[in-house]
């Protein structure tokens, strides 16, 4: 969903986690005497590494409405501090959009943990020139010397169709590794995630930014080879731009309900989420066991993070159905669920999309929050294990 408001070296940002505590490291912002110290009840510390991963343990974000909520605000609603905030904005960066980012920048250094910064070139991906991409990189620079690190999450969803970037595999992987070799020379301290959409219904046919039979795009997308771009034609790997310039991967994940057309509340299916992830769906929204394995081919066999940058349980105030607290439980169950951590565990980052907002694929508000009410937020604090990480209060 779209919203608006290396091989890294880390000399002067977060490079540990403390307690679910980012501190700086030696010699950087926050040193010296004003730096965070251990506490005798904090838990051992988690270092980063060079793609700003934890070593163990998964990051617990939020997608914030910032127009409309503070980071502050909400982790007095959770009872705990976000991880990881994620931000939104159109690319190349524009002052109004410098602005928006630089605030939301402020408010994770007052709080603690890293920023996703989610680019869209709306303009198209001839717009990410040397010059955007530079500017862009010395802007990240800044963020990192003010103690936040940040994880560049660049046109994200690139195999749908409903984004001007959408579609052109050889233009994207172009582009993303433009803004890829900028980042890791300029800001260090910063990291380049690559996220697709779930493969579930590619190619998304009729789109306004599909690729056009005959084109060179479409050939390219044609990884079967049979003159036609279906869902027998792998969904990711035409867009990977390449080990070198991707630090994480991951991918949009929500529960929208049991079957197109959406609008009803359904409580999700037990397994949905891993299944998903794996490419071993088959349930009631139908057979999508010709979508590739995500989690086997670029977590296990290529050695990356694994990060869900967005996700939530659909949730339809009014519209009859199951209630809140039980389809929203029944789907975060899953993502807090031990066997997942055991069974997942280069998966090192869930953000949970905190909105309430006008959804046009059902015309009717949709309230995707996980602390929009009282009961529904002690129950989300209550269900997150010690195994997600939030910013403590010291280490």
């Amino acid at each position: 969903m779209s919203t608006r408001p290396s091989r890294l070296a880390l000399p002067v940002v977060a490079t540990a986690l403390v307690g679910g505590c980012v501190v700086p490291s030696s010699g950087g912002p926050g040193a010296g005497e004003d730096a965070v110290t251990t506490s005798a009840s904090a838990a051992p510390c988690l270092s980063l590494g060079d793609d700003l991963a934890p070593s163990t343990g998964v990051l617990a974000g939020v997608n914030l409405d910032w127009e409309r909520d503070l980071l502050s605000e909400y982790a007095e609603r959770l009872g705990e501090r976000p991880a990881v905030a994620v931000s939104f904005a159109r690319f190349p960066l524009q002052a109004q959009d410098e602005e928006h980012v630089t605030a939301a920048k402020d408010q994770v250094r007052d709080n603690g943990g890293m920023l996703l910064l989610t680019l869209e070139p709306h303009d198209g991906l001839a717009t990410v020139t040397d010059e955007a991409v530079g500017a862009l990189a010395t802007l990240l620079d800044g963020y990192n010397e003010d103690g936040v690190p940040v994880v560049v999450r660049f046109a994200h969803e690139m195999n749908g169709s409903w984004y001007p970037w959408g579609q052109q595999p050889e233009a994207y992987r172009e582009a993303f590794r433009r803004v890829a070799d900028a980042v890791h020379r300029e800001a260090p301290g910063s990291a380049m995630m690559w996220a697709p959409n779930y493969g579930g219904g590619y190619p998304f046919t009729g789109g306004a930014h599909a690729a056009s039979p005959g084109s060179d795009a479409y050939q390219a997308l044609d990884t079967s080879v049979d003159g036609t771009v279906d869902e027998s034609d792998d969904p990711y790997a035409p867009y990977y731009p390449g080990d070198d310039a991707v630090d994480w991967v991951g991918m949009s994940l929500y529960h929208w309900g049991d079957a197109h057309p959406w609008g009803e509340n359904e409580v999700p299916e037990e397994s949905k989420f891993v299944d998903q992830l794996t490419g071993s769906y088959d349930g009631a929204a139908g057979d999508e066991t010709a979508v590739p394995d995500f989690y086997a081919e670029y977590a296990q066999e290529r050695g990356k993070p694994v990060g869900i940058p967005e996700t939530a349980a659909f949730f339809r105030p009014g519209g009859g159905g199951a209630d809140e607290l039980t389809i929203k439980r029944a789907w975060w169950s899953q993502l807090v669920d031990p066997a997942l951590h055991r069974d997942f565990p280069q998966l090192h980052m869930v953000n949970w999309f905190e909105w309430r907002k006008h959804e046009p694929e059902v015309d009717a508000v949709v309230d995707w929050r996980a602390t929009g009410t009282p009961g529904v937020a002690q129950a989300y604090a209550e269900d997150l294990p010690e195994w997600y990480v939030h910013p403590g209060e010291g280490c």
